[in-house]
């Protein structure tokens, strides 16, 4: 890798031509786990930021992936629980995969490590981690991804892929950074064994991500199914077409444009496309509760309520299902 002083000044898309890339990922959860790994394996200098209290559970062991994307193994190059270790190294791409009620919290501390040529990469679920990272960052500083294949821990270290739905999509979505360096990231991604491919429709993309989130997460989650039983009981469909419609009235208010015409459009695609190669998946937010662990609510359904309210609207379906997964947590964390 060239020292930084050699490359300063020279864009990413240079950079990716043949040489290898320095690389944080921040946080290893599930997500973090896979894109680590894969990255580190496929020769890139990868480094981790974890938080302290787990630094016992990773040190001095070899991450691990299995399931869909194969069986790898690696050791990253470094882990870090403290910013001024990290203000030191000179890093090409910032992949964020931490839970979304972290976002904010996380992006000030990337803004203390940030250098001039590095990137930030939004690796994450639901709505408002772009508007936070661009706002706090900058909008030539931040990579908007829509993560679609999933992922859980096993044990810290270790985890599984276990269902791919589409590629990963990268993009800017008001096009301050050139899309020679974005494809060049997610050629970089690619030959990692992540799929990834650059569209600059990504924020629409990503709210695909929401719709089918919002629908299947939560309800699973409560009632601890899949997402094939939610699809095949006449309750839960009406309730999961509900939250759809309310989607797309509040977003349609609030000038948020969908890849969809309408809901029922969408409905047909979710119903006869997109949720029968992931029937048999559990949502995230179920093994979060499982876990004992705050769950994405707020930037899933919680979101659709506070954007309808913005509109003087009421996302009603939204509200309750969000109030019930809120109420879940707190039994929980008794």
């Amino acid at each position: 890798m060239l020292e930084y002083g050699k490359k300063r000044g020279r864009k990413i898309a240079e950079l990716l031509e043949g040489g290898f890339m320095d690389i944080l990922v921040f946080g290893l959860g599930a997500l973090g786990t896979v894109f680590a790994t894969c990255l580190k394996n496929a020769g890139h200098n990868v480094y981790a930021f974890i938080k302290k209290e787990h630094l016992s559970k990773f040190k001095n062991k070899k991450l691990k992936i299995i399931g869909l994307f194969g069986e790898k193994e690696a050791e990253v190059n470094e882990f870090f629980y403290e910013l001024k270790d990290l203000k030191e190294k000179f890093l090409d791409l910032i992949i964020l995969t931490v839970k979304a009620f972290d976002t904010e919290k996380a992006i000030y501390q990337i803004k203390e490590i940030i250098k001039p040529d590095t990137l930030v990469l939004l690796a994450q679920n639901g709505y408002g981690n772009y508007e936070i990272a661009s706002k706090i960052l900058g909008k030539e500083k931040v990579i908007l991804g829509r993560v679609i294949f999933g992922a859980r821990v096993i044990k810290p270290a270790l985890a599984e892929v276990t269902v791919i739905a589409d590629d990963v999509v990268i993009g800017q979505p008001d096009k301050a950074i050139d899309k020679t360096t974005l494809e060049n990231i997610a050629n970089m991604l690619t030959n990692a064994g992540i799929p990834t491919r650059v569209s600059e429709d990504v924020y629409a993309i990503l709210w695909d991500k929401i719709l089918y989130n919002s629908a299947l997460n939560p309800l699973g989650a409560l009632l601890e199914c899949s997402y094939g039983d939610l699809a095949e009981m006449e309750e839960t469909r009406w309730i999961m077409n509900k939250i759809i419609d309310e989607i797309f009235e509040v977003t349609k208010a609030n000038n948020i444009k969908l890849n969809w015409k309408n809901s029922e459009e969408y409905k047909k695609i979710f119903y006869e496309k997109l949720i029968p190669p992931t029937a048999k998946h559990y949502p995230s937010m179920y093994y979060d509760i499982k876990s004992g662990k705050k769950t994405e609510i707020d930037a899933l359904n919680g979101a659709i309520v506070e954007l309808a309210k913005k509109a003087g609207l009421k996302a009603g379906i939204n509200q309750v299902i969000t109030n019930l997964i809120k109420a879940k947590e707190k039994l929980v964390f008794k």
